[in-house]
């Protein structure tokens, strides 16, 4: 049973830091891309980066370019999210989630598996 279960949520001010971590099992996702979505109160799932299988390139969302970093350890089945400069606009559930693809973009519909969320609060 493929299982996604992330980690390192939590309540921060603004300008602080976070680092989220997103544990995988179940099977080996060495070979596929992953990602982090996340989702605000009132608002649509949105993309926030991803990362190739071998971890080689990474593609973020506009918002977040700069300030979080995408990255992944194959061998123990990991990818984490570290996020910096927080503003209070990030304040959301983040998801990590596991690609059908080795490449994959920002469009939900290309993963295939999802964790539970971990909810990030930034006040301001």
């Amino acid at each position: 049973q493929v299982q996604l279960v992330e980690s390192g949520g939590g309540v921060v001010q603004a300008g602080g830091s976070l680092r989220l971590s997103c544990a995988a099992s179940g099977r080996t996702f060495s070979t596929y891309a992953m990602g982090w979505f996340r989702q605000a109160p009132g608002k649509e799932r949105e993309f926030v980066a991803t990362i190739s299988w071998s971890g080689s390139s990474s593609y973020y969302e506009d918002s977040v370019k700069g300030r979080f970093t995408i990255s992944r350890d194959n061998v123990k089945n990991t990818v984490d999210l570290q996020m910096n400069s927080l503003k209070p606009e990030d304040t959301a559930v983040y998801y990590c989630a596991v690609a059908r693809g080795r490449v994959s973009g920002a469009d939900a519909r290309a993963y295939d598996y999802w964790g539970q969320g971990t909810q990030v609060t930034v006040s301001s």
